[in-house]
């Protein structure tokens, strides 16, 4: 039963609710709703948004695992995501990622829809909770060469490879593309299933850290910043400048009248 009134200070209760985990915030706001003081009614009421807005937080994570399942099936199933496909400099990054159904990470989801602090918080646990993590960039050298496509393919290829298993399906964000066997593509697939998120994180902050030392590398090309995309600071650069030799020349094309390499 609720209590009618506390004889804690309203300012006290407040601070409780806010400073609550989660966990316990539940039984918190049934000990106070009953509460007559303003002070406490509207500290409850806040409390009881952030129980309802986590608990859909949680909702959504817990149906990700779920797709993860009735998509994969009960075998060894593997999630891929890429990062850096439409870069003008830098590496193609394919990550794979196995994840067992417990423990769930929670908060995981697209990485685009991810701080970086929070990207490299989940990569952390990601890398401890996972099965397995398969990791294969492609050079910006090897993309000119063989295009996009084939790049894609064996990017994921060789991330799949880098696992270490043999997986009875391969889940992957986007169109179709025949690089392995047991390839089941999902669109969307970074938001809605969990490996998928999880190899998209993974992919994004290795991925990161990579142009972050190539920033210092060839400096001037704002790399750290943009990630080697084609940003407004950094095309004046490649026009400046020439191309480094981690540009892709094929993609530059538009930037350079002469394309040029240190």
């Amino acid at each position: 039963m609720a209590n009618m009134t506390s004889s804690a200070p309203a300012a006290v209760i407040s601070a409780e609710l806010a400073s609550a985990q989660i966990e316990e915030l539940a039984a918190l706001i049934e000990r106070y709703r009953d509460d007559p003081r303003q002070q406490v009614k509207k500290a409850c009421e806040r409390s009881s948004r952030r129980l309802e807005k986590e608990q859909r937080e949680q909702e959504r994570v817990r149906h990700m695992y779920e797709q993860m399942v009735e998509l994969g099936g009960n075998g060894v199933v593997v999630g891929v995501d890429e990062v850096g496909r439409g870069s003008v400099a830098g590496p193609l990054t394919v990550c794979a990622v196995c994840l067992p159904a417990e423990p769930i990470i929670w908060g995981i989801n697209d990485s685009k829809q991810l701080t970086p602090a929070r990207r490299e918080l989940l990569a952390v646990k990601i890398a401890d909770v996972a099965t397995a993590v398969g990791i294969c960039h492609i050079a910006p050298e090897v993309i000119d060469e063989i295009g996009m496509a084939a790049a894609l393919r064996r990017a994921v290829a060789g991330a799949v490879e880098d696992t270490g298993l043999a997986p009875d399906c391969v889940l992957m964000d986007g169109n179709p593309l025949g690089a392995v066997p047991q390839e089941r593509n999902v669109v969307h697939g970074d938001a809605h299933v969990a490996c998928i998120a999880a190899a998209s994180i993974v992919a994004k902050v290795t991925r990161d850290e990579m142009m972050v030392e190539l920033d210092a590398e060839y400096p001037g090309y704002h790399f750290a910043q943009s990630k080697g995309y084609a940003s407004a600071e950094h095309i004046q650069a490649i026009k400046e400048q020439g191309l480094s030799p981690v540009h892709r020349v094929s993609f530059c094309g538009n930037f350079l009248e002469t394309q040029t390499l240190f």
